[in-house]
């Protein structure tokens, strides 16, 4: 763990200079208390560094929980041993290909039988919040159950019993975008209004007490549970697809389901704080936790070790070490199919920006994390199936 200043603990070793200035700038902000932790896995994002645990008094900025509010990962781990699959594995992504929409703006045709508890739960979620979901997207209800793209994935691993596990990464969809970015806009114009100098427009927050604060709060606890459904109704749907692949229904011996785009009340140093983990989960003592690579890279089973300068926290993943449009320039189809040999997967151009040298090493993180988790499980991927 490096201190950088005063206000900002740095655990990445791999850290590019332009991350560690809006770090710097972050937590030079008035409110910041104790001060910011920057994971492992950090890299530049939107006014606020992803891989980042910031915590505040009695202030918020919505674009430091993220777009994607509530975004995390949820697994399973299976009854079946890795010698027990059948061998065609490509019948299982198609498989689950059929069963979830996948990418950006796709969404289901009706709401499924699964899938009705879970968005009626919803609907009582936001009356008893005071708002209507169908404000930001008029068919919200057809996203629950829906992957997206970028960087969320389902995955069939095996771990190093050879024990297999169902895995997952998806969020809150486009109806978590729409609020988030709703609030956003309702921070900038607050400031604005109120005169407030900010070194970035999108650091821009809401202060505890004021309606528009309520208001944001109320939404994004609505969203993250939103994204904790989705990623439960999926895991249903992949859990019944592996089932009907293997020839026998799957006993959960192990779920776990955390997020890492997210905000909530906690105590740190002596105060109550808001602690916004914009790529980052909470690794209290005990806590169990998933970090996943990129794809075809390992992932791990976590247990938190409640290191209280992280602020009890932990990274999310691998971290991108090349934005999107700088992988597509340097890296080729061939070369994803290199670093994927061995696993399942649809093999397409779509894809060129999430190949395993965009990203840092895991292991390299998980390195840099071992004062704030230990590690249960390494997986390895078996399938792996993603949006557009």
């Amino acid at each position: 763990m490096e201190t950088i200043n005063g206000k900002l603990l740095n655990w990445a070793s791999i850290l590019d200079a332009q991350t560690r200035e809006q770090a710097v700038k972050t937590s030079k902000l008035p409110f910041i208390y104790p001060h910011l932790a920057l994971m492992p896995d950090a890299h530049l994002g939107r006014g606020a560094t992803v891989g980042s645990v910031i915590p505040t008094l009695h202030a918020i900025m919505p674009a430091a929980v993220g777009v994607d509010i509530g975004c995390g990962m949820i697994s399973v781990r299976t009854q079946y041993p890795l010698k027990e699959l059948p061998k065609d594995r490509k019948k299982l992504r198609e498989g689950i290909e059929r069963a979830i929409p996948l990418s950006a703006g796709h969404n289901n045709r009706k709401v499924l039988a699964t899938a009705e508890p879970r968005i009626a739960e919803l609907r009582r979620l936001a009356a008893k919040a005071g708002f209507n979901p169908g404000q930001y997207v008029e068919k919200w209800d057809l996203q629950l159950g829906s992957l997206g793209s970028g960087n969320h994935f389902i995955e069939v691993c095996a771990d190093e019993t050879d024990a297999v596990w169902l895995f997952l990464h998806s969020g809150s969809r486009g109806i978590g975008n729409k609020i988030a970015q709703h609030h956003i806009g309702v921070a900038q114009h607050v400031v604005t209004k109120n005169k407030v100098y900010l070194p970035d427009p999108d650091l821009a927050y809401l202060e505890e007490g004021t309606p528009q604060f309520d208001r944001y709060i109320a939404e994004l606890r609505w969203a993250q549970h939103f994204a904790l459904l989705n990623r439960e109704e999926m895991m249903d749907r992949v859990s019944t697809q592996f089932g009907n692949w293997v020839g026998g229904p799957v006993q959960e011996l192990e779920r776990i389901n955390c997020h890492h785009n997210f905000t909530q009340q906690e105590t740190h140093y002596g105060k109550s704080v808001w602690v916004s983990r914009k790529g980052a989960i909470k690794a209290e003592h005990g806590d169990p936790g998933l970090i996943p690579g990129s794809m075809g890279t390992a992932s791990y089973v976590v247990e938190g070790l409640g290191n209280p300068a992280s602020l009890n926290s932990s990274p999310h993943g691998a971290g991108r070490e090349y934005s999107r449009n700088a992988a597509r320039k340097a890296f080729s189809l061939e070369e994803l199919k290199k670093a994927m040999r061995g696993i399942e997967f649809r093999a397409s151009e779509a894809f060129i920006d999430e190949i395993p040298a965009a990203y840092k090493p895991i292991d390299q993180v998980m390195a840099d994390a071992r004062d704030l988790v230990a590690i249960r499980h390494k997986l390895r991927q078996l399938v792996n199936v993603k949006g557009n």
